[in-house]
């Protein structure tokens, strides 16, 4: 669950993305402040209208609903006899990780397989076309269900047949100041614990 709320852009909506749409084409249903927006007979997002003051929506961006917001918007859901309820996720989505293994892509000549520690419980496959990838390097992962700067959203998939469960990220895609337009994911110092959120300053 990606939910990101930009108000300059597209006014008092919060937008909780559910699942990635593959491109197929989008079927909005509404009932009252809620829109449900389905492809392929899934449920890929919810749009809530009009919600910030009673939700007491901050920032712009990617953001991470409490109990009690969480709370209000399955009542919303209730209300709109949409049987879709969610769940409160406070995991942060785009933190420093550790390239245990780098192996070739058996059917590339420039993607990498790589374990990826993100946290002390967990290790995610993901596949990296970044050249200057290595394992042992202290790195930035994205996992699934980060919004990047940008807006891009990061979902599991498959890249040459290979299951890819997020993203190694470069400095200009975190939008760290005056990055480098050289090609190749940012690599933190040694010393960077594993699992600590990324920011600006650990670049």
């Amino acid at each position: 669950m990606i939910t990101c709320y930009n108000p300059k852009a597209v006014g008092d909506c919060l937008m909780v993305i559910l699942n990635d749409n593959h491109g197929a084409q989008l079927t909005p249903v509404t009932a009252g402040p809620v829109t449900k927006v389905v492809a392929d007979n899934e449920t890929v997002a919810l749009n809530f209208f009009g919600q910030a003051e009673k939700l007491n929506l901050k920032g712009c961006g990617q953001i991470f609903l409490n109990e009690t917001q969480v709370a209000q918007l399955n009542e919303l859901l209730q209300a709109a006899d949409f049987p879709e309820r969610l769940t409160v996720d406070t995991t942060p989505k785009i933190v420093v990780g550790e390239v245990m293994t780098c192996v070739p892509h058996p059917d590339s000549d420039h993607l990498h397989i790589t374990e990826t520690k993100v946290s002390a419980e967990t290790t995610l496959q993901i596949v990296c076309g970044a050249p200057n990838v290595e394992a042992g390097q202290k790195v930035v992962a994205a996992t699934p269900g980060a919004m990047m700067p940008d807006g891009s959203l990061i979902f599991s998939g498959n890249l040459r047949g290979v299951a890819s469960f997020g993203m190694l990220c470069s400095a200009r895609e975190l939008g760290v100041p005056n990055a480098s337009a050289k090609r190749g994911i940012l690599v933190l110092a040694p010393e960077t614990p594993v699992g600590t959120p990324f920011s600006v300053e650990l670049a």
